[in-house]
């Protein structure tokens, strides 16, 4: 399956700052990957340094001054990329609650909605399928700061908050979970899109709640506890806004289908 993915963003500088784009595919074995990224900061061409993170994540960081810094992606990405093998860290790290998923104040909630049973895959589904009848999908309903608690309680929500609510509800029932930033084709609205995963049967498993995009198109870019670790940019030590924003993603072909009960990995 060949996918092309593009990102052009546009911040303006109002204070020195280092700055932490990820915004490229993550480098994972198996991926044909061809790519180009260029960040610019008035014109002027800027060298990153790549920071190589957990799960094929890149991140890419420089420091600027006052001015308009443009970043442009763009990258085709062929096959489908080996599993990687899941350490005990991983497994343990991933049941713990974190900044945006805090499974700690779901246990009762989660045990009384979904059991206590053994965590299997109908379970990971059936924690997804339950957040996505739950919560409304309304763009620019909640604060980057909202967490799964403040998703539970509003009912409404985009794609971060349909993954932290997974994910904090599958950490509750015992199951590890994370999310991933993916570029996401067919996505509408189209956006940097997350999703939740869960590890079940040995091996990482798609959840998308929002079902905006088929599972076996998605593209990784960053994978971690929460949004936390997944941002598209941070910032750090400055001021800046983020001016525009355009994400493009597509497939050869037609979009397939995707029933959302099917086990399926992100590339």
């Amino acid at each position: 399956m060949k996918r092309d993915v593009s990102a052009q963003l546009e911040v303006a500088i109002t204070a020195p700052t280092t700055l932490e784009f990820q915004i490229a595919v993550a480098r994972q074995p198996n991926l044909d990957l061809t790519e180009s990224l260029v960040f610019e900061l008035d014109g002027w061409a800027i060298t990153p340094w790549e920071i190589l993170g957990p799960h094929g994540t890149r991140i890419h960081k420089f420091s600027v001054g006052l001015g308009i810094v443009r970043a442009h992606y763009r990258a085709t990405v062929l096959g489908h990329a080996t599993p990687e093998t899941t350490t005990d860290y991983d497994r343990a790290l991933y049941l713990r609650p974190s900044r945006f998923a805090e499974s700690d104040k779901l246990l009762g909630f989660a045990a009384t909605e979904f059991g206590s049973g053994t965590p299997d895959a109908q379970l990971a589904v059936l924690v997804s399928q339950w957040v996505g009848r739950r919560i409304r999908y309304v763009a620019g309903s909640s604060d980057p700061i909202d967490g799964a608690v403040e998703t539970l309680l509003s009912g409404a929500g985009v794609c971060r908050d349909f993954a932290h609510l997974v994910v904090a509800l599958l950490r509750a029932v015992k199951v590890p979970a994370r999310v991933a930033s993916v570029y996401a084709p067919g996505c509408a609205p189209m956006d940097f899109h997350a999703v939740a995963e869960a590890y079940i049967d040995g091996a990482w498993r798609a959840l998308d709640a929002t079902g905006l995009a088929p599972r076996s198109t998605l593209v990784r870019i960053a994978t971690g506890r929460d949004a936390s670790d997944i941002a598209f940019l941070d910032n750090h030590g400055g001021e800046m806004k983020v001016r525009s924003l355009q994400i493009h993603a597509t497939v050869d072909g037609l979009l397939p289908f995707d029933d959302n009960l099917t086990p399926t990995a992100v590339c």
